[in-house]
Formats: structure tokens, C-alpha cells, sequence
């Protein structure tokens, strides 16, 4: 764990999960320069953020959630976004998921959010105040084949995020979801070397003929972070995805709508 120096006393603190690289890295870097000070876990140690507050834990832990909200509430005294962004993939047929690995999906996925939320969310409602954001998936939406596990975690967290903002929305802490498509990660890189899909499966279904960016999500995240700009969004699942879960086309009609 590294302390800052006690600068900006009065700056917006957000906790992000899952922040040593990919996504989760990057939406890091968007809320700092957005004048954040950070408090970042990971279960691998995180060096490029030498002003945030820094802890290596497992989100399915307990006391791992336990220590890491009440370190922040020691350093900074505040909470103000909570970014649930810790998440595992598994590629898998359903017949053939061992229930370890089930359980290891939706504990990481789910779970940990929950706990997450749980811990966090009893400071923000002391305060009255706060934001939280679900990296769900737009796997969360819809069903895709041998993602059995990745899937109903994805779409449980949706149901949470959902549950959350209904319960906590009147007394000051908004709940919301940001949906990814597919997006160019370490993640990515590995399910793509199992031999589970290529660029083409990807960027031939998405309208807007790419892969998402880490960027693109942590854009979309500031916004839901900023009490100016997302006060009355409460409860909502943000689809970062060009278009995948609107587009129900087949696939040469797909095609052949983007080149005309």
C-alpha cells in the first residue's frame, strides 16, 4: 500500500477495482485527470498511479473489502464513486463447466461487487451522498453461447445494480451499469489465444465496425461519476458497445448496411 501526500483535502475520492491494467486502468486515469484522488485494489500490485492510495486484495474476500474501504475512509475520510471493475471471462460449454469454476465466476463477478457495495455503500449513505458503477457487460443483456457462468454473473450484477439504486436512490447514492461490448484488454488477448474468436467475429457485428476502447468505457464512467452531469441517472445499464445489443440483424443484411 502506498499513502499520498495529503494534497487536495477537498477532492472527490473514487474507489476502482481491477485497476492495475486494462479497463480498470484506464478509468483510473480519466477520474484522476478529472481531479479524483484514487483509491485503487487489485489482486496484482499497481505502480503507475504514485499520488493514489494503492492496496493489493481479493474483491471475494471479506476482510480483503473489509480493510481496503476502511483504509480509505482512514486516508481520506470520504467516499464518492465506488467503480466495481474487477471481473473474470470464462469460455466454456455449460455441460462441461466444473462447478468450481462456476462459483469462482459468479464469486468474482457478483459477489464481490456485493460486498463491495455493501462496504462502501453503508459510508455513502452515512454521508448522503455517492455514486456507484457496475462494470457489467452487454454479455448481461442477452445470452451468448458457451459464456454460462460470465453470463448470469453479468446479468446478476445488472439485477444488483438495479436492486441498489431502487433501495439507496432516495437517500443519496446513485446505482448504475455500464454494459461493454468486446473490448481490446489483456482479457481480450487471452480469449482470443484460446482460439474462442477472432477480430472479424467482433467487428463484423458491431454497427460501428470496431472494438470498444478502454477509453470508450471510461468515458462513460466519468459521466456517471459526476453528480453535475448524471444527478437524475439512477438505476440505468449504459451500453458502451457500437451498437451490438440494438443490432438484430442477420448477418449479411449486417454487411451490407454498413457498406452502402
Amino acid at each position: 500500500m502506498t499513502t499520498p501526500p495529503p494534497d487536495r483535502p477537498d477532492a472527490p475520492v473514487a474507489a476502482i477495482t481491477g485497476a492495475a491494467q486494462g479497463i480498470g486502468a484506464r478509468i483510473a486515469e480519466v477520474l484522476e485527470a478529472a481531479g479524483f484522488r484514487l483509491a485503487l485494489l487489485d489482486r496484482q500490485e499497481i505502480t503507475a498511479f504514485p499520488d493514489a492510495l494503492t492496496l493489493t486484495g481479493d474483491v471475494t474476500n471479506e476482510a480483503d473489502v473489509a480493510a481496503y474501504a476502511g483504509a480509505v475512509n482512514e486516508r481520506y475520510g470520504r467516499i464518492d464513486v465506488l467503480v466495481n471493475n474487477a471481473g473474470i471471462a470464462c469460455i466454456s460449454p455449460a455441460e462441461e463447466t466444473p462447478a468450481a469454476l462456476w462459483r469462482q465466476v459468479v464469486d468474482v463477478n457478483l459477489t464481490g461487487p456485493f460486498l463491495l457495495c455493501q462496504s462502501f455503500g453503508r459510508q455513502m449513505l452515512a454521508a448522503g451522498a455517492g455514486s456507484i458503477v457496475n462494470i457489467a457487460s452487454v454479455a448481461g443483456l442477452f445470452g451468448v453461447a458457451d459464456r454460462a457462468a460470465y453470463n448470469a454473473s453479468k446479468h446478476g450484477l445488472i439485477g444488483l445494480t438495479r436492486t441498489l439504486a431502487v433501495e439507496w436512490g432516495g437517500r443519496g447514492v446513485r446505482v448504475n451499469a455500464v454494459c461493454p461490448g468486446w473490448v481490446k484488454t489483456p482479457m481480450d488477448d487471452a480469449s482470443q489465444g484460446e482460439g474462442a474468436y477472432g477480430d472479424g467475429d467482433i467487428v463484423d457485428h458491431v454497427p460501428l465496425g470496431r472494438f470498444a476502447t478502454p477509453d470508450d468505457v471510461a468515458q462513460a464512467v466519468a459521466f456517471l461519476a459526476d453528480p453535475q452531469r448524471s444527478a437524475f441517472v439512477n438505476g440505468v445499464t449504459l451500453s458502451v458497445d457500437g451498437g451490438w445489443a440494438a443490432d438484430g440483424s442477420w448477418q449479411s443484411l449486417r454487411l451490407d448496411a454498413r457498406a452502402r
